[in-house]
């Protein structure tokens, strides 16, 4: 499949428009404008209001002001360096055009005395005399129509002139050709969106602030274009993974009724509803690929038992991936309790399982001895043999790229997939990086968890704070004290966590305050953590490595030194580290006096609320999509025009148009799917068109 030949003249180099010569097209390519097409998709972010005036007089200076005058006297600079003055008049008033640096011949020939000019420029009072400085514009009046009566503000680059860019502009939209649409006509009706080239000519041409703004028709439609392309490719990439591989794996219920009638509470409806999503997708042919996404404590761990369980239930077998080894004995520990009650044989398999041991395993898994497995990502070494694997769960994503999880589901003729995440994602965000998964959202908690108490305190306050822990010590409870970096630099006066830890020790005594930090070999880092989960050590200083998973019932006090310089979501995840047992707990956040504004609006945020959702809508409102999951890793497209932000709502209505334009036309054969693959093109999806030639 090649391009559509319509698209040709977009997709031109820049050199072949009106105005960029080599030298500009190599400045714009630098920064990313590579072809006619990007710079229609390079929309102005503010306008200058360059309307006619008749006069100067009366307008409210300094001002942006567009006048014709007649040309008066010319004053060339009296010594080197100084300023060009013209001498001009409006119909009502008389004022000054400056230039400085310019030579006299240029502007002889530019505004010749007597001729009549359309100026454009800022006007300032000087010296008690009106000056228009370096005017943007010097045009005879047959020329006016060259002054737009709002003239776009477009990014510029170095070296790139607004002049040059709305010229470019204005010839690449010339080209942009009539395309049949690809929008849903209902959509498009209820939305009044306008056509695709009317929509771009009015982006280009604003009128009035109004018309910058992300909910205007002609924008909105644009930002639609690109988040439904978007949407097209990964519901073209779930289409491919789900095609003819999967298996139904229907289980009789028998074995999760175990489970829930030992348990001492009845699940949330928020666990049920996802265990029953769950059971649908294995139950169906085609290949499940889900997201399950809960907060710290909203029970996930119950969910992915129950979905291992229907693997069991169907005769088959389940595997649950941890990205450590601490988190897969955790996940082993957690479980063990709800096998022995369901009486399935639970194993766990890491890099520490060596020769004898780890052969004797491996054969137990290929007979079918092993109903489910635990592990790292030694799950993934080519020895290792299923017997019949029908689910495959991976907990925390962001460290667990696609490749892997078609790799996990490859160990089973295609085993189901579900993914299992702790960061409350918001919804729009969730749908950009997951599009081409189903989602599953456990926004309950279970009962019987208390609120963790969450206190702002100034680092002024370091020794109530360390005499409050020692009290609670005292008590037989464990610490987490979170440093902000491991080692001291200069430019950052962070405490470093060894500093701190030294400190602690000095001020607690001798073995009873540990430290892990991201610089320590695995097998220290393994032991420090080992120790504290085993009540040994009573406070553990850390760096963020405790971030995810950890869970040790009898830690009941979490202290954040410099919470200030994390991120919300980061806050929220280190806090939900305690909370896990019985006893009331408290999360400290530490700051360093003065707070900027958005330090104190997060430490608030925090305060007021545990719910994860929320947080994480704040954070994205607060930080913007790219800079929350840092755009470098975070598998984020980047979007030129669409705003994840504040058009979350838009991402949801392009993912179900997609998924429904695919439903009704897999192969995109029809009128408006043809339409739909020259978006594609246009949008640069070359992924998605590979798969549908593939396909």
């Amino acid at each position: 499949m090649s391009r559509p030949p319509a698209l040709f003249p977009l997709f031109a180099g820049l050199e072949t428009l009106e105005g960029i010569g080599p030298k500009t097209a190599k400045l714009l390519i630098a920064t990313g404008l590579e072809t006619p097409r990007d710079l229609l998709f390079s929309l102005p972010y503010s306008l200058v209001d360059r309307r006619r005036r008749d006069t100067i007089r009366g307008a409210d200076l300094p001002a942006i002001l567009t006048v014709e005058v007649e040309i008066g006297a010319h004053r060339p600079p009296r010594s080197k360096g100084g300023a060009y003055r013209i001498h001009v008049e409006d119909s009502a008033a008389d004022f000054q055009l400056v230039f400085f640096h310019a030579r006299g011949d240029y502007l002889a020939r530019l505004a010749p005395k007597g001729s009549r000019r359309l100026v454009s420029g800022r006007v300032e009072i000087f010296d008690g005399m009106a000056q228009m400085v370096h005017p943007d514009h010097v045009l005879p009046p047959e020329e006016a129509a060259e002054i737009p009566a709002f003239e776009p503000v477009y990014h510029l680059t170095q070296g790139v002139t607004q002049k040059t860019l709305f010229k470019a502009t204005r010839a690449a939209l010339g080209r942009a050709p009539q395309l049949a649409e690809w929008i849903d006509p209902a959509q498009k009706a209820s939305a009044a969106w306008p056509d695709w080239t009317v929509a771009l000519a009015a982006c280009h041409a604003p009128e009035g602030a109004g018309d910058l703004a992300a909910t205007h028709p002609a924008r909105e439609r644009l930002a639609y274009d690109e988040l439904f392309a978007h949407q097209l490719t990964l519901a073209l990439a779930r289409g491919r993974e789900r095609r003819g591989k999967g298996r139904a794996s229907r289980g009789n219920g028998a074995l999760r009724q175990r489970v829930l009638d030992a348990l001492p509470y009845s699940p949330t409806n928020a666990q049920r509803r996802a265990v029953e999503e769950i059971a649908a997708d294995m139950a169906s042919p085609l290949r499940m690929n889900r997201l399950l996404q809960g907060d710290v404590g909203s029970g996930k761990t119950l969910v992915a038992f129950q979905a291992l369980l229907i693997a069991v239930e169907a005769g088959g077998q389940g595997a649950l991936m941890a990205p450590t080894e601490i988190l897969a004995r955790q996940h082993l520990e957690g479980l063990q309790p709800l096998a022995e009650q369901a009486g399935v044989v639970l194993e766990i398999l890491t890099g520490r399982d060596k020769g004898v041991e780890r052969r004797a395993k491996l054969a137990a898994l290929a007979r079918g001895d092993i109903q489910i497995l635990v592990g790292t990502h030694a799950l993934f070494q080519a020895d290792v043999e299923f017997s019949d694997l029908r689910l495959a769960i991976v907990d925390e994503q962001h460290r667990f790229g696609v490749r892997q999880r078609m790799e996990l589901g490859s160990k089973g003729q295609a085993a189901d997939v579900l993914v299992m995440t702790a960061t409350p994602i918001p919804r729009s965000l969730a749908l950009a990086q997951y599009g081409d998964m189903d989602v599953s959202v456990l926004d309950e908690k279970p009962p019987g968890r208390k609120p963790i108490r969450t206190a702002v305190v100034s680092t002024e306050r370091m020794d109530e704070v360390i005499g409050h822990l020692r009290g609670a010590i005292g008590e037989g409870r464990q610490c987490y004290w979170v440093c902000p970096l491991v080692e001291e630099s200069e430019v950052v006066d962070l405490t470093a966590a060894e500093d701190r830890f030294r400190r602690l020790r000095a001020v607690l005594g001798e073995g009873v305050v540990g430290l892990v930090h991201g610089q320590m070999p695995p097998a220290d880092k393994d032991a420090s953590m080992t120790a504290f989960v085993a009540g040994r050590t009573k406070v553990l200083v850390a760096t963020t490595v405790i971030e995810v998973g950890v869970n040790v019932p009898n830690a009941t006090i979490m202290v954040i030194e410099r919470a200030e310089t994390f991120g919300l979501a980061q806050l929220h995840q280190l806090r939900g580290r305690v909370g896990r047992g019985e006893a009331q707990s408290t999360c400290l956040l530490m700051y360093q006096p003065p707070l900027t504004e958005g330090g104190r609006q997060r430490l608030e945020v925090l305060r007021e609320t545990e719910d994860g959702f929320v947080i994480a809508e704040t954070d994205l409102a607060m930080r913007g999509a790219g800079d929350m999951i840092g755009t470098a890793q975070s598998g984020l497209p980047r979007f030129q025009i669409a705003d994840l932000e504040r058009q979350a709502a838009l991402m949801a209505v392009a993912q179900s148009d997609a998924r429904a334009l695919l439903t009704a036309d897999p192969t995109l054969e029809s009128e408006r799917g043809r339409a739909a693959r020259v978006l594609l093109w246009l949008m640069r999806q070359d992924q998605a068109i590979r798969l549908i030639s593939v396909g």
